[in-house]
């Protein structure tokens, strides 16, 4: 008897959560309190579970969600989520099933691009994904860093400060700061209400205690709010009592240059702290040549983050911006049928037009290739190198690499 796939009910919704840890390899256990706090949020037109005998032993889950392309316009995003299958039931098409009703729904409401954070590399690339954003992480070794010891806050010159903050502050100012980064980077996706509350200790469902961490806010000379940093701090000391703390990044946003230089000095000068850890930063993040002595900060992740797959190339192609004017005629293959078809790509500094076309192909890719490209974070002519694009027309290759790049590198700074 083949496992039921079906949308999940309220009262199976105990139930997949308890399929959910144990795909995650978390304690299977599922809370009425977890239960409680979760639901209210949880669209379960769009929660997806198999069955089989009654038990549930595969999930997957999407909600609505907007990223930021290139350029500062923004797509309606599929985001994809909770993507399990339980131990026992691995390797009989049940993924494949839940994403090819997700993907179908996803493109009939008009969605532009579903997107995901993959656990493991190799699953994704078979249903069109491919990686647009990815990722790094830095550890300082503070006394190395070259800073001054006696540093207490931003230059004189700058004019501004850094207060330290609570809970409630971060989320009143926290949501404004981000939509002004979310304007100016691309690949970063918006933050609902309930983010700001479960990373501030509010309503949080799981069962692992809560520690609050610290918030410190950067105000320009003028007042304005221009930067938050949040982390935490552990307690190491080493022999002959000498402080070995490390500093842990979980939030750091920063809309101008100044902002980002105090906020990154500021966490490398707090007594005691030793060691930072950046948390994951675009890959062509400042921070390093910020610090007197680069080398004190060491790179220890370097992983792709954000999947793309596009579902309306149209749409799509048409609200990013292009570094160079030009006209493409691409052929994009879709084994599923949701993109397949050949397009003509138009750019120029007043926009760019997208439409269907019947004219002979300069370039050949695969909708995963395409979604790669598509935060202007990979190079073209790489793409090609590795066979994963075919050039037909001289030159194209090219072309795509001064249209499709974009000046500095896609980032995503949450998981989801």
């Amino acid at each position: 008897m083949c496992p039921d796939l079906r949308t999940i009910t309220e009262s199976e919704f105990p139930d997949w959560l308890r399929s959910l840890n144990t795909g995650f390899l978390r304690p299977p256990a599922v809370t009425d309190k977890e239960v409680a706090i979760r639901l209210p949020h949880i669209d379960l037109a769009r929660t997806q579970g198999v069955f089989d005998g009654g038990r549930c032993v595969a999930t997957f889950r999407s909600f609505a969600q907007e990223l930021t392309v290139v350029g500062g316009g923004t797509v309606p995003a599929d985001a994809i989520s909770n993507v399990t299958v339980s131990p026992t039931h691995r390797r009989r098409g049940m993924l494949s099933r839940m994403m090819a009703t997700d993907l179908a729904a996803a493109k009939e409401r008009g969605e532009v691009v579903a997107t995901l954070i993959a656990a493991e590399y190799p699953i994704y690339g078979r249903y069109g994904f491919g990686p647009a954003a990815w990722t790094t992480e830095w550890e300082i070794d503070v006394p190395r860093a070259g800073l001054d010891p006696r540093w207490s806050g931003p230059s004189a010159e700058d004019g501004g400060r850094i207060d330290l903050v609570t809970g409630p502050d971060v989320r009143k100012l926290g949501p404004v700061l981000h939509e002004r980064l979310r304007a100016r980077q691309h690949g970063v996706i918006d933050r609902r209400a309930r983010w700001w509350d479960l990373t501030t200790g509010e309503n949080r469902p799981g069962p692992d205690a809560w520690t609050e961490p610290f918030y410190a806010v950067y105000s320009n000379a003028d007042g304005e709010a221009d930067g938050l940093i949040v982390y935490r701090a552990d307690d190491h000391w080493g022999d002959g009592k000498q402080p070995l703390n490390r500093a842990t990044v979980v939030d750091h946003i920063a809309v101008t240059p100044a902002a980002e230089r105090a906020l990154w000095h500021f966490v490398c000068s707090i007594d005691w702290i030793t060691t930072v850890r950046t948390g994951y930063r675009a890959p062509d993040d400042l921070l390093p040549l910020l610090l007197p002595d680069p080398r004190a900060a060491r790179a220890v992740t370097q992983a792709d983050w954000l999947w793309v797959r596009v579902l309306d190339v149209v749409r799509a192609l048409e609200a990013r911006t292009y570094a160079a004017p030009g006209a493409l005629t691409l052929d994009i293959h879709d084994a599923t049928g949701l993109t397949a078809g050949r397009y003509r790509l138009e750019s120029s500094p007043s926009g760019a037009s997208c439409v269907p076309t019947s004219a002979e192909a300069d370039l050949a890719l695969d909708v995963r290739e395409l979604g790669t490209l598509y935060l202007g974070d990979e190079s073209p002519v790489r793409l090609a190198a590795l066979g994963r694009i075919e050039e037909i027309t001289p030159g194209a290759v090219t072309l795509a690499e001064g249209m499709f790049r974009a000046a500095r590198r896609a980032w995503c700074p949450d998981v989801f």
